[in-house]
């Protein structure tokens, strides 16, 4: 392991630290989109500094994760009024009520078909939802799962974090569901992402990075600090992921060989959340005491 300072990671501040940012995504209008998650607010951020707020339509909503969409706008989770929500380039936005009450969407990811893919972490189950807003709801074989991150895998199907089943799951485009159990008790997974031959994922309790492939063979990693509570995960290529580690206040990076590299933030307890690559191909986090930091590679 090596702990490195990085001249060209720098912090960037969007909001005041009551407005939480969370989640982060590049849209396809060549800017940062990022979730308030504690004012009910979605920033559109340029790569020359320019912000642009956008309320939500209740204060309350508690925007979590933000895709990209098929349909060229960006899709959110709103886990606190229990919706999905659509924002254009514009700024214009709508939202669109999960069926199943007291839901909790949380993770959202476009998929293969056309669709948006989203995890509910209060009623076991995974969502699909049209980019007109139709949602069909397909419920997992165990109760208090708490599916949490989602993304479209190297195989055509979605796979997911079971946050306290302690699994990795999958779901074809046709609602068929495996679970794969963890190797580590009680590690709590919850990012996810593809690298586009098989998937990583972060294991928040246990403070590992673990690779799943799609036959599903899964590898663990423990970080240096088994305490920095990794949180969400991006590939930039195959065998090589960037990860928050909100714990430890550090932006992480992962070989195929499970070496593992660490950046600190620069300002102290800053809870790196969401992270993603920038249309400029930087690494770009978001801080919830109220700033993004973008990482050059």
């Amino acid at each position: 392991m090596q702990r490195s300072e990085v001249p060209a990671l720098t912090e960037i501040v969007v909001a005041d630290k009551e407005a939480g940012p969370y989640g982060i995504a590049a849209g396809p209008d060549g800017a940062l989109w990022i979730t308030f998650v504690h004012s009910g607010r979605i920033a559109r951020l340029t790569l020359d500094g320019e912000l642009t707020e956008y309320p939500l339509d209740s204060p309350e909503c508690r925007p979590t994760v933000i895709t990209p969409g098929p349909d060229g706008a960006l899709w959110f989770a709103r886990s606190q009024d229990h919706r999905l929500g659509r924002i254009t380039v514009d700024g214009e936005s709508e939202s669109f009520r999960v069926p199943t009450p007291d839901s909790g969407p949380f993770g959202i990811t476009p998929g293969p078909d056309g669709a948006l893919w989203f995890t509910q972490m209060n009623t076991d189950r995974i969502g699909r939802a049209t980019t007109k807003g139709e949602i069909t709801e397909f419920t997992l074989p165990v109760a208090g799962a708490f599916p949490s991150a989602i993304t479209a895998g190297p195989d055509g199907a979605l796979w997911f974090t079971l946050n306290q089943a302690n699994a990795i799951g999958r779901i074809t485009t046709d609602g068929d569901i495996a679970l794969h159990p963890l190797p580590t008790p009680g590690a709590a997974p919850v990012g996810i992402t593809s690298d586009g031959t098989a998937l990583w994922f972060v294991e928040i309790a246990a403070g590992q990075i673990g690779r799943i492939s799609v036959a599903g063979g899964i590898e663990e990693f423990p970080l240096p600090d088994r305490t920095a509570k990794p949180h969400a995960i991006v590939a930039t290529s195959a065998g090589d992921c960037w990860f928050t580690e909100w714990g430890a206040n550090s932006i992480g990076h992962i070989t195929a060989t499970g070496e593992i590299t660490e950046y600190d933030l620069p300002s102290p307890s800053s809870e790196p959340h969401g992270i993603t690559v920038g249309p400029d191909g930087a690494l770009w986090a978001a801080l919830e005491t109220g700033a993004v930091a973008r990482l050059v590679v």
